[in-house]
C-alpha cells in the first residue's frame, strides 16, 4: 500500500477579508477563498490540478524542499 504524503498549506488572512493560501513546497501553487471553508476547498482543488501537471509531464512530485523547526528566540 502506497505511503499518504501530506503537503502543509499556510491560510493567512487578508486585510480585505478572506485567505491567501499557498503551500511552500509546491512552488507557484496559490489560491484564495472568501473563508476557511472556501479557501480549504480551493486548495484542495489546486493541489489535485497541481500534482496532475507534474504528472503529466513526467516531473517528480517531490520539491526537494527540507522542513525544519526553529525556535523563536526569547
Amino acid at each position: 500500500m502506497a505511503e499518504v504524503r501530506e503537503i502543509d498549506f499556510f491560510f493567512e488572512p487578508q486585510d480585505e477579508g478572506g485567505y491567501h493560501v499557498y503551500a511552500p513546497e509546491l512552488p507557484g501553487l496559490h489560491t484564495q477563498g472568501d473563508d476557511l471553508t472556501d479557501a480549504t476547498q480551493h486548495a484542495e482543488e489546486a493541489l489535485a490540478l497541481y500534482i496532475e501537471g507534474l504528472r503529466d509531464q513526467h516531473r517528480p512530485i517531490d520539491s526537494g524542499v527540507v522542513r525544519r523547526k526553529l525556535a523563536v528566540p526569547a
